[in-house]
């Protein structure tokens, strides 16, 4: 079985040394790129399974090779993790917007990264296992979710979901009228352990009620325990 290949973008020398002895030790394959240029050609001249991906680059922003990738119809399956000094609210969120699996700020534990890009890359091979099921529609009030073409319509106009968006958003619904806490919408959306936090569900959680608009109400904040869906749209 080969070893899942990891694209890492990082223009620190010292921090690439360091993440591709520690992902080598995790059995991944690892090929790395100090700036956009030679990361455009190694993705295009490798099948790449992961990008980790720095965003102050000598060439150019990170999130411009982002873009690019999930604008590729051959690549926009490849998850990206984003990995950056930039940790305001505004960057994150427009990580997230361009399609990226997680955001990981500087300075940052290099265990917690590895156990992230095991939970991303698996959530991304159950995506694929999903895609081989039945599927249906759910309807909750004016909100419509086509699970096959992963659609989501409040009163026939479409709301751009990411696919994590998507997916967080399904599995609330899905468990309507039961609090979630943050650690279980991390192990059962995100696929990770205890062992990782991360503020990205509240992130998310932001984005859904901004584009839900009027439906977002729905998404009800448990003060100190986590979120629940409405039972009922009424």
């Amino acid at each position: 079985m080969m070893a899942s290949k990891i694209l890492l973008v990082e223009d620190e020398p010292d921090i690439r040394k360091t993440l591709k002895y520690n992902f080598s030790r995790e059995s991944f394959d690892v090929i790395t790129a100090g700036s956009i240029s030679e990361a455009e050609s190694l993705s295009s001249n490798n099948q790449v399974d992961l990008i980790i991906l720095d965003l102050m680059l000598p060439d150019g922003s990170g999130l411009d090779f982002c873009r690019a990738i999930k604008s590729d119809k051959e690549k926009k399956s490849i998850p990206v993790i984003i990995l950056t000094a930039k940790a305001d609210e505004v960057d994150r969120v427009v990580g997230f917007e361009l399609g990226a699996d997680d955001y990981v700020t500087k300075p940052f534990s290099v265990r917690e990264l590895v156990l992230r890009a095991k939970a991303v890359m698996k959530r991304g091979v159950n995506s694929e296992e999903d895609s081989n099921k039945d599927f249906e529609t759910f309807k909750f009030g004016d909100l419509e979710l086509d699970l096959e073409s992963h659609q989501a319509f409040i009163k026939d106009q479409e709301i751009n979901f990411t696919a994590l968006e998507f997916r967080l958003l399904k599995h609330l619904i899905d468990r309507k009228g039961r609090v979630q806490t943050r650690d279980q919408l991390l192990g059962d959306v995100w696929g990770y352990t205890n062992s990782v936090t991360t503020r990205t569900v509240d992130t998310h959680i932001k984005r859904l009620r901004e584009k839900l608009g009027a439906v977002g109400k729905h998404i009800q904040t448990i003060r100190g325990v986590g979120y629940r869906f409405s039972r009922s749209p009424d």
